[in-house]
């Protein structure tokens, strides 16, 4: 059966385009999470896949009755839930463009146009954000767009494998190498350690600061110290800034300094973007001293997954580290030492042309209008620990870090009464569907995370929230 002919494309095209829009006007009419069981989507799917041609209305009829109401609503602005998952309507402009022109981006000679973009994009992107020169390519560093800031983990962390002793590449790792995080690090991470055979023996947790969620500086230093003195060796240490968690933000000039030779990387995937506000660009403090930075521009920047955002200083490790050139893709510009294939930065070989999604959205806000998305959404966390702060029935677990507010209810019955009573009224909100939280656990503590950075929330829903999680800690508490 022949493709759609360019014709009978725009006009299927107009209809999903249709759909789109009359699902995101409608978006925040509806639960934020479907109240569905497990299964629930199958049993309502044919047991065997067709064998002739559907129309797009029954598809779309389909997605209506059967994904819609099961999906958990990311675009709605009652989500509160994780982090946020910017995917703006102008986002999803550019993935149009990315598909229709279907490129295969894995070396620059197969889209000169895809590599190019997206060097240009990144170097324009680390300047915006204050990342010091060498982390461009004119620096003699350089950056690419991976599909997510676990991608960007595993990527730097078997640079610093190959750094730390480049025979890695053809013996392996031999069980000394170790890796330092704290208890916020990402799960990445630890993925990342196992993912690269080092082992979950390989993680080592380094003790916060008195008084502080963030990594500790001197106790790196004397674990830096104790491994090496016990013949191991330290590859990589992954400070935070904006732990998933708490929202924490590690000391990254201290850690670097203890870190000597280490390769540092910083996960800055939810705060980083931040940064592009000049009030907000001590985010970044002590990052020129490091190795490589990753931040996700689809969870904060308006632009639909998947694109992070991972910068290296050193634009030869990486490549090093990564690069096996059979012979069917020798070619003469990749042997020139002229251009970047980006294949080499990361671990699949094939690649999306993700940067004209990231240009899309660039264009259409403008650096100013994406400054003023992370402002609001900052302003309005700002309003909701004041709440929190104000009423004897909340407290703040930790202070507010940029957008994301951590709170727990207060009974008077003590820490296990409080602890129930903000599951419970998290629990009840979830239930409802007006609203979306996560939780987490400090010190032991239970957590409600009230995370803002949807596109379209605004004042009203936040104070909405507010309201609802005051009546349910009411009702909680008798």
């Amino acid at each position: 059966m022949a493709d759609l002919d360019p014709e009978e494309f725009r006009r299927l095209g107009y209809a999903v385009v249709d759909w789109i829009a009359r699902y995101r006007a409608g978006v925040g009419e509806l639960p934020v999470r479907g109240d569905v069981e497990p299964g629930s989507v199958r049993d309502q799917l044919p047991g065997s896949l067709p064998e002739q041609p559907g129309t797009l209305d029954a598809l779309l009829a389909d997605i209506d009755r059967v994904v819609v109401p099961a999906t958990t609503h990311w675009q709605s602005p009652a989500f509160f839930g994780y982090f946020p998952a910017n995917a703006s309507l102008h986002s999803l402009l550019g993935d149009m463009l990315s598909g229709g022109l279907g490129i295969q981006g894995m070396l620059w000679s197969t889209s000169p146009a895809a590599t190019e973009v997206e060097q240009v994009l990144m170097d324009g992107l680390a300047d915006a954000l204050g990342l010091d020169p060498a982390f461009t390519f004119a620096g003699g560093g350089g950056g690419s767009i991976q599909d997510s800031a676990s991608s960007g983990a595993l990527v730097t962390l078997l640079a610093a494998l190959h750094r730390s002793d480049p025979r890695w590449r053809t013996d392996g790792v031999d069980g000394t190498e170790r890796v330092y995080v704290t208890v916020e690090t990402h799960s990445s991470l630890a993925k990342a350690v196992r993912v690269a055979g080092l082992g979950a023996r390989a993680l080592r947790i380094v003790p916060p600061m008195p008084g502080s969620p963030a990594m500790s500086p001197d106790a790196l230093a004397a674990m830096l110290a104790a491994d090496r003195a016990a013949g191991l060796r330290p590859v990589l240490v992954c400070p935070t800034v904006g732990t998933t968690g708490t929202g924490a933000v590690d000391p990254v000039r201290a850690v670097a300094a203890a870190a000597q030779d280490v390769w540092v990387h910083v996960d800055a995937a939810w705060a980083g973007v931040a940064a592009l506000c000049p009030e907000h660009r001590d985010l970044l403090d002590g990052v020129e001293l490091v190795d490589s930075f990753c931040t996700n521009a689809h969870k904060w920047l308006q632009t639909a997954f998947d694109a992070s955002l991972l910068w290296v200083r050193d634009a030869r490790t990486l490549p090093d580290a990564l690069s096996i050139t059979p012979e069917y893709l020798r070619n003469a510009a990749s042997e020139s030492g002229a251009v970047v294939d980006y294949r080499d930065w990361q671990v699949p070989l094939g690649r999306r042309f993700r940067a004209l999604k990231l240009w899309t959205v660039i264009n259409g806000y403008g650096l100013e209008g994406l400054r003023a998305h992370i402002r609001r959404h900052v302003a309005l966390a700002t309003e909701l620990a004041g709440w929190v702060r104000d009423d004897p029935g909340f407290t703040l677990a930790v202070p507010r870090s940029l957008a994301l507010v951590c709170l727990r209810v207060v009974t008077g019955d003590g820490p296990e009464a409080d602890d129930a009573a903000t599951r419970e009224v998290m629990e009840r909100v979830n239930a409802s569907g007006e609203a979306l939280l996560t939780h987490t656990v400090v010190d032991g503590r239970y957590v409600m995370r009230v995370a803002i950075g949807s596109a379209t929330t605004e004042a009203a829903h936040v104070a909405a929230l507010w309201e609802r999680l005051r009546r349910e800690a009411t009702a909680v508490r008798g």
